[in-house]
C-alpha cells in the first residue's frame, strides 16, 4: 500500500503547526488533520495571553533582573518536585527544555518575527525556601500581539507548505483509532465531521458526514488535554487536592476533551501522571462568553485580600499570584469551591489583568496607544466592564453593602460582617508603620523593589477601607479547569513510548498530549509561561525527529 504522506499531524494546535512547519522545511509531505473547523487553526494557544518563560533575556536585564540558568532549573526542579519512577524522561525534558529557554529560544522566535512587551511579568511567586516552589525573579515575557502574535508565524509557515504542495489541511476529521501491520502504527482513521460555520472556540456540531483513513510512515499526536471534559477531569483529580469541585468553570474550550489520549493508549501508548493537572483559582465567569461555561483568569498583583469562602484570610504564602496549586489545595479542603478577593478601586486599577488575548485589544492589536491608554486609565476597560456586567463582581460604598452583596451573590449568609471588618481593618493598621508581622504586607513591599512591578502592576500599599482609595469591590473566585500536567510518555525525540518503555515505531506526541514533554515536563506543579513554550519546543523536537525517521 502507498502512504498518504510523509507523516500525519493530529491536531492543529501550536505544537501541531510547529511540528509541520518543521517537517516542510525538511522537505517532507504533511497532511494536518483537526476535528474543528478552519477558523479555529491555532487551538487554545490563540485565547492566550502569549506568556513565555525565558531566562536571562535583554528584556530582563533592562529591568534589572539577574537570571542564569542555573537559577531557573532550581526553580524548576525546586517547583516539579519530580518523584515517581516515571519522571525519568520527564525531567530530561525539563533540563532540556531550560537549556532551551536560557539558548536558542527567544532568537529562534525573533527570526520569525516574534517580539515582547518590555515589562518582564513576575508570575509564581512562590513564597517557600530557595529551593522550593516558585520563579526567583520576573520570567513572564508576553508576545506583543499576544497569542494571535505567537500562533502567526507558524501558521503562515504551514500555509505557505499547502501552497507548495508539502501540507494538506483536513479539518472536520476526527480521528477514532490507531492502526497498521507488521509492528508499526502508520495509519489513521476516523470520521468526518459535516462542515461548521461556528465561530472560533464556539461548540461545531458532531454529526458524522463520512469516514477516512490515511497511511504515513510517521504520526505524530498533538491533540491538546483535557480542560473541556469535566468528567474527565474530576475522574483524574488527585486525593492530594482534595475533593473534585462541585462546580468549575473552564479556560479551553469543550472540544479540549482528552478523546485522542484514550485512542492512543489503546494503540499501546504508555500515558503517565495523569493525575497531575494545573487549574486556577481565580476563575471569573466570562459575562460575553465564547464557549460552555466561559471562564476568565484574573492575572492578579499582590494586594488584594483573600478570603476563603466564610471570610477568614487564607494562610501564608497563598497571596495573589504566588502558589496556584497550594491555593486550590486549601480550597478543596475548605468544603467550599469559591473564595474572595476584598480590595479597592486603586488596587483593581493598578493589579488587575485579565488572561486571554480577546481581554487585551491593546497587546493583541499591537497598539502602543492602547498600552498608554490602559496604563493612564483609572481601571482598564476590559476590567471595568466586567466590574459593570460580571455576575462575580460586587461594588459598594461602605463594608456592611459589601458583605450583604457577598451574601447575595452566593445565596447564602457564609460573611460576617464584624468578622470581615476586623480582617481588613487588622490588615489596615499594618499599613500605617514601615515594619510589619503581616506577611503580605511585606511581600507587596518587596515586590514594589521591582520595576515592572512598581511601574504597572502593584499599587502603593494604602489602607483598603480608606475612602479615597473606594469604591470596596469583592470578587468571587472560581476553579477554572486549564491544562493537564502529565501525558503520553515520549523519549527526548518526542517517539512515544509503550508501558515497558519500549519505542512505539512511527508513533510520536508533543504538546499537551504529551505532558509539554516527556508526559509530564511540569512535574507536579508548573512556573507559568511554560505552556505555549512547552508547546514550541515539543512541536518542533518532534516534528525534527520524524523528518530524519522518514528520510
Amino acid at each position: 500500500m502507498a502512504y498518504d504522506a510523509d507523516v500525519i499531524v493530529i491536531g492543529a494546535g501550536l505544537a501541531g503547526l510547529a511540528a509541520t512547519a518543521e517537517l516542510v522545511d525538511a522537505g517532507r509531505t504533511v497532511i494536518l488533520l483537526d476535528q474543528e473547523p478552519e477558523q479555529s487553526l491555532g487551538g487554545q494557544a490563540h485565547w492566550s495571553f502569549g506568556g513565555l518563560f525565558l531566562v536571562d533575556s535583554p528584556e530582563q536585564r533592562r529591568m534589572r533582573v539577574r537570571d542564569s540558568q542555573a537559577l531557573a532549573l532550581q526553580d524548576w526542579l525546586g517547583t516539579a518536585g519530580f518523584d515517581r519512577d516515571e519522571d525519568h524522561w520527564p525531567r530530561q525534558w525539563a533540563e532540556a527544555y531550560v537549556d532551551f529557554a536560557s539558548g536558542e529560544k527567544r532568537a529562534w522566535l525573533r527570526a520569525q518575527g516574534v517580539r515582547f512587551f518590555p515589562v518582564v511579568g513576575w508570575a509564581e511567586r512562590g513564597g517557600y525556601g530557595a529551593r522550593g516552589h516558585g520563579n526567583s525573579v520576573p520570567r513572564f515575557h508576553i508576545t506583543w500581539g499576544t497569542g494571535p502574535g505567537l500562533v502567526a508565524p507558524f501558521e503562515r509557515r504551514v500555509r505557505e507548505g499547502a501552497a507548495r504542495g508539502r501540507v494538506t489541511l483536513r479539518f472536520r476529521h476526527r480521528v477514532t483509532g490507531l492502526g497498521g501491520s507488521g509492528g508499526v502504527l502508520d495509519t489513521v482513521s476516523g470520521e468526518v465531521l459535516e462542515e461548521s460555520s461556528a465561530p472560533r472556540g464556539a461548540a461545531s456540531s458532531r454529526e458524522v458526514a463520512g469516514a477516512f483513513e490515511y497511511r504515513a510512515q510517521a504520526v505524530i499526536i498533538c491533540s491538546g488535554g483535557i480542560g473541556g471534559n469535566h468528567d474527565l477531569v474530576r475522574a483524574q483529580w488527585p486525593e492530594r487536592l482534595g475533593t473534585p469541585p462541585k462546580r468549575m468553570l473552564s479556560g479551553v474550550p469543550a472540544h479540549v476533551d482528552g478523546l485522542m489520549l484514550g485512542i492512543a493508549e489503546r494503540a499501546g501508548a504508555s500515558h503517565i501522571n495523569r493525575d497531575r493537572m494545573w487549574h486556577y483559582t481565580e476563575g471569573i465567569e466570562n459575562w460575553n462568553p465564547i464557549w460552555a461555561r466561559h471562564g476568565i483568569r484574573i492575572l492578579p498583583g499582590p494586594s488584594s485580600l483573600w478570603l476563603d469562602a466564610r471570610g477568614r484570610r487564607l494562610p501564608v504564602p497563598l497571596f495573589p499570584g504566588f502558589d496556584t496549586l497550594g491555593t486550590l489545595e486549601h480550597i478543596m479542603r475548605s468544603g467550599h469551591d469559591h473564595t474572595w478577593f476584598v480590595l479597592d478601586q486603586k488596587i483593581i486599577g493598578k493589579e488587575f489583568a485579565l488572561s486571554g488575548s480577546e481581554q487585551n485589544p491593546d497587546l493583541t492589536g499591537k497598539s502602543v496607544r492602547g498600552v498608554i491608554g490602559r496604563a493612564r486609565a483609572e481601571v482598564p476597560g476590559p476590567v471595568r466592564a466586567f466590574m459593570d456586567q460580571g455576575v462575580d463582581f460586587v461594588v459598594a460604598h461602605d463594608l456592611p453593602a459589601l458583605a450583604r452583596g457577598m451574601n447575595s451573590l452566593t445565596k447564602e449568609r457564609l460573611i460576617d460582617e464584624d468578622d470581615l471588618r476586623r480582617e481588613i481593618v487588622a490588615r489596615d493598621r499594618e499599613i500605617a508603620n514601615p515594619f510589619t508581622k503581616d506577611l503580605q504586607v511585606t511581600a507587596v513591599r518587596g515586590a514594589r523593589h521591582y520595576l515592572g512591578d512598581r511601574l504597572i502592576r502593584t499599587a502603593a500599599p494604602h489602607r483598603i477601607l480608606d475612602p479615597k482609595a473606594g469604591p470596596l469591590i469583592a470578587v468571587r473566585l472560581n476553579i477554572l479547569t486549564r491544562k493537564s500536567l502529565g501525558g503520553l510518555e515520549t523519549d527526548l525525540s518526542s517517539r512515544l513510548l509503550d508501558g515497558g518503555g519500549e519505542v512505539l515505531p512511527g508513533l510520536y506526541a508533543a504538546g499537551e498530549a504529551a505532558g509539554f514533554g516527556g508526559g509530564g515536563v511540569h512535574g507536579y506543579r508548573s512556573l507559568e509561561g511554560t505552556f505555549l513554550g512547552g508547546c514550541l519546543f515539543s512541536g518542533r523536537t518532534a516534528g525534527r525527529a520524524a523528518a530524519k525517521a522518514v528520510a
